[in-house]
């Protein structure tokens, strides 16, 4: 098993934390709510892509579950909150293989657990979100929860759809990392974050990209958020003028 570690974080007024393995930061624990929030799973992708000929191992649902379960093992989480793209597809939740199936429905039984939907996920019925409860998007304690960040919100917000990640140059080499991206509210706003993914086989897209500061805006300033050995690193991304 994958150690895991913490990172302690402000955000909306609260603390938060978030959760590493090795690979990287891939979910955030709300302490207040007990809850885990994860953020495209794209779960069944390597199925979707089978089905074209592309013959990936099809066992990263497993895998992403498993990240999931050991996070709410690691923090005691009561409560999941799934930030869209949960599949990868419509048909994703009926080619899933059994034991990737039980992972989900024990996760589901045990946890209160709530699909946000993304660009990628059906919406609504049991196909769409197999256990737990689908919203299109929630306010819980004042922060809202969606997928696409919303450029004309003014309360704290959490999304995702960007698959941040963070590429740094250390003593010669090249070292990617999945990364959350915060925003400083710019007095009329919120506090505002786009969460990594947390799916086996999602790739990711440069914290930096102007689609990501263009999405966080208005803001004082934008951040990359990185948790290593237990500590938060923070990589300035844009500054107001």
């Amino acid at each position: 098993m994958v150690p895991v570690s913490f990172a302690s974080m402000e955000f909306a007024g609260q603390e938060w934390r978030m959760v590493a393995d090795a690979r990287g930061g891939r979910a955030l624990y709300w302490e207040r709510e007990n809850a885990l929030i994860v953020a495209d799973l794209h779960l069944e992708k390597a199925s979707f892509y089978a089905r074209s000929g592309q013959m990936l191992p099809p066992y990263d649902s497993r895998e992403t579950l498993e990240r999931v379960a050991q996070a709410v093992r690691a923090t005691g989480a009561r409560r999941v909150f799934t930030l869209g793209d949960n599949f990868h597809d419509a048909a994703g939740p009926a080619r899933m293989e059994p034991h990737a199936r039980g992972m989900l429905d024990a996760l589901t039984r045990a946890l209160d657990w709530v699909w946000v939907t993304g660009n990628h996920d059906e919406k609504h019925g049991e196909a769409a979100a197999p256990g737990g409860t689908q919203v299109d998007e929630m306010e819980v304690s004042g922060v809202m929860l969606r997928h696409i960040a919303r450029p004309d919100e003014t309360r704290p917000e959490l999304s995702g759809h960007f698959h941040p990640r963070l590429q740094l140059s250390l003593r010669g080499r090249r070292i990617v990392r999945p990364c959350a991206v915060v925003a400083e509210g710019n007095g009329q706003t919120g506090g505002r974050m786009v969460l990594p993914a947390c799916g086996a086989l999602t790739g990711g897209m440069d914290a930096g990209d102007p689609a990501i500061v263009s999405a966080l805006q208005p803001a004082r300033a934008i951040e990359a958020a990185v948790p290593a050995a237990g500590r938060l690193l923070r990589f300035p991304l844009w500054r107001a003028a």
